[in-house]
């Protein structure tokens, strides 16, 4: 198991003491706003140096007091024991593996690799288009550092060049088009590649839970007619020229990985404006699902689930499905409300704690 313990201060609503977590399976079963998902909100803060629930860290703060804690114990690859401690105060944030501090959040992949199961998961089905290059782009994130690298520098590229064209400066495009192609033909064959592989994965899992055939991922480049071709760096700034004037005129940059289109197809026609709501969730849950299949075809490692009442608008026959079809785990944590079967789900050496005001109680 990856994850020994849990410690906080401070965070949230939860009492400031250390948890156990020495069990492949652990469920955290209270009422709506008892601190079950602050629990795994603070392993996968530990986990990726960041919260999946706000960008403001200062809001995780508990009331009246000025920092936070989380430390988490975990076995790496090696088995040996690990921690990794995260500290909040006046607005800056120090992290700790064995003590040596963290400088990049990037540094922590692969440290307890997690796929979180949220109801936000929806957006990635069914929300806008930034949504899903994310969910693309975690994707690879999870174990690709130059992915993580060349993004950000993507990311830099674009904001300086859309700063050229707001103040008019033309004369400099040149150079940003040149630094732009280069980084964004990195990351759309990246992403093409990834979604060609995700979907021999996705599709038949989507397919097995709910019986529709044909249903996958189509991704719609920016620069499709040049990832069409064999792509040269020569080629985007050639494109990028030629679309200058429509620039200029709207004063952003209107092509790139940045305007990159996820659909989800069924017969070569798109399959959300039709999809029922019980099918968007279904997609957004198997998502992440494939995620972690993905990743674990990819490294060969396991990661951790952090399933928050996902299945709770499932029917009964697909949340039957899903929990026979989960992906293989190191280890699974799981919300659940009193009055779900929760029972039907746990194993021999399952922990259960129950929650209530931030504060938990083994069964």
């Amino acid at each position: 198991m990856p994850f020994l313990s849990l410690s906080v201060t401070n965070f949230r609503n939860l009492q400031n003491e250390t948890i156990d977590l020495l069990s492949r399976e652990v469920y955290f079963v209270g009422e709506n706003g008892q601190g079950k998902t602050n629990l795994l909100e603070a392993l996968y803060y530990s986990a990726y140096g960041s919260s999946f629930r706000t960008h403001c860290e200062q809001e995780i703060i508990r009331s009246g007091q000025n920092a936070f804690s989380v430390r988490v114990m975990f076995k790496d690859e090696k088995n040996s024991v690990t921690s990794i401690n995260s500290l909040f105060e006046s607005g800056k944030k120090k992290i700790l593996k064995n003590s040596k501090r963290i400088t990049d959040r990037k540094e922590l992949i692969n440290s307890i690799p997690c796929v979180l199961f949220c109801h936000d998961d929806l957006d990635f089905a069914a929300g806008e288009p930034e949504r899903k290059r994310f969910f693309i782009d975690q994707s690879l994130s999870m174990y690709d550092e130059l992915y993580i690298n060349e993004s950000r520098a993507y990311k830099k590229i674009l904001k300086n060049r859309n700063v050229v064209l707001k103040n008019h400066e033309y004369s400099l495009l040149e150079t940003f088009d040149f630094q732009l192609a280069e980084k964004g033909l990195y990351i759309q064959d990246k992403r093409k590649k990834m979604i060609f592989k995700f979907n021999t994965i996705f599709s038949k899992l989507y397919e097995k839970i709910s019986g529709i055939d044909g249903v996958y991922i189509s991704y719609e480049p920016s620069w499709k007619e040049i990832l069409e071709k064999t792509p040269e760096i020569n080629q985007v700034i050639e494109y990028l020229k030629n679309k200058r004037q429509v620039d200029c005129a709207m004063e952003t940059t209107m092509s790139g990985p940045h305007r990159d289109r996820i659909r989800f197809m069924k017969e070569n026609k798109p399959f959300i404006p039709t999809a029922s709501t019980g099918q968007k969730r279904l997609i957004s849950i198997l998502l992440r699902s494939a995620q972690a299949m993905y990743y674990t075809e990819i490294t060969g490692k396991k990661p951790v689930l952090l399933m928050d009442d996902v299945l709770l608008e499932l029917d009964p026959d697909k949340r039957e499905k899903v929990t026979a079809e989960l992906p293989q785990y190191n280890q699974l944590f799981c919300t659940f409300l009193p009055g779900e079967p929760y029972e039907r789900y746990k194993h021999s050496g399952t922990k259960i704690y129950f929650i209530s005001n931030g504060k938990w109680n083994e069964q």
